[in-house]
């Protein structure tokens, strides 16, 4: 079993999706169950996927779990556009949460990688 809490990987994107939820806060009411709902869900879903496949018996199933935040990272990237296009924030909140956003996906890419060349 391994610690999720001493993995980078995990505190960035932990740290990422904080910011998304105070984000969201600030979003048009209707779009509490819509827009904001789903960029919570994906934001916090790479934490999460981080965390249940560390805990798990195998590399193999960490890997896959990986790869799960990887996608859930991925869709919160073009929800991060989205909102930017429909001015839900400025152009500069956008590139700040982009940049940890993007930090977060080579993480995950060089961790996959390295579990995959320890097979």
């Amino acid at each position: 079993m391994k610690d999720f809490r001493g993995l980078i990987v995990w505190r960035k994107s932990h740290e990422l999706t904080l910011e998304v939820y105070a984000l969201t806060k600030l979003f048009p009411k209707e779009e509490l169950f819509g827009l904001s709902n789903q960029m919570r869900r994906s934001s916090s879903s790479i934490p999460t996927n981080i965390a249940e496949g560390s805990g798990r018996g195998s590399n193999a199933d960490f890997q896959r779990f990986l790869q799960m935040a990887f996608g859930s990272a991925s869709e919160l990237d073009y929800q991060l556009l989205l909102c930017r296009d429909l001015t839900y924030m400025a152009e500069t909140r956008y590139m700040e949460l982009y940049e940890s956003l993007l930090e977060v996906k080579k993480m995950l890419a060089s961790l996959i990688r390295k579990i995959q060349s320890e097979k």
